[in-house]
């Protein structure tokens, strides 16, 4: 199995990437989707923190949440809080990793968190942080696990709905003194900050 990801300034985008990729034939348990566009789903208000993930809360808790689009076509919807993240949507295989994560597990060889949770899904380390901001800024990430022979086609299905080029938007994350993904940075407080035509805002 290999592992093709796509981050999104819109969610739209993101949400029809979801319904394609299951009409080309790829299994709801193998899409992963994950947001910090709040606005995306209607959803009650409180999210799982840290404490709560040790306290016994599993993955997929958070009953009732509602994601725009793409939601009945994800093994299961869940709200949590990501460390420099904050409040965000997740559904699909890597929300039990990323509420594992958020407990503070080593995974992959890296430290816990978002970074740790998709390099365990199979993500390079290097993408792995320009996703991780690209979430903090609002953005949408959209995580695949497919067999070799459909490699090429799910990551097609991402280009042609607007994922952005991870090194592009690494180096204007750079251009603006970026130098990586910072867990323990305060979350971005507003509901929608994606960065779009290399506009992007600083790491706090």
């Amino acid at each position: 199995m290999a592992t093709v990801s796509g981050l999104f300034d819109d969610y739209h985008d993101a949400s029809q990437a979801v319904r394609e990729l299951h009409a080309a034939g790829i299994a709801n348990a193998d899409i992963s989707l994950v947001t910090a566009d709040l606005g995306a789903a209607e959803a009650p208000k409180p999210s799982h923190t840290a404490a709560d993930v040790a306290g016994g809360v599993e993955a997929g808790a958070g009953a009732g949440v509602v994601l725009g689009g793409a939601g009945g076509l994800l093994a299961g919807v869940g709200l949590l809080t990501i460390p420099g993240i904050g409040p965000a949507i997740a559904g699909g295989w890597l929300l039990a990793t990323a509420v594992g994560a958020a407990a503070g597990a080593v995974l992959g060889g890296a430290g816990g968190g978002i970074i740790g949770a998709l390099i365990a899904g199979g993500v390079p380390e290097n993408h792995a942080h320009v996703y991780s901001e690209g979430l903090r800024r609002g953005g949408t990430l959209v995580t695949v696990k497919t067999e070799d022979a459909k490699v090429d086609q799910a990551r097609a299905i991402l280009d042609d709905n607007d994922a952005i080029d991870v090194s592009e938007r690494k180096a204007a994350y750079e251009g603006e003194g970026w130098r990586g993904f910072d867990e323990t940075a305060a979350p971005l407080t507003t509901t929608k900050q994606a960065s779009r035509d290399g506009a992007v805002r600083p790491s706090m």
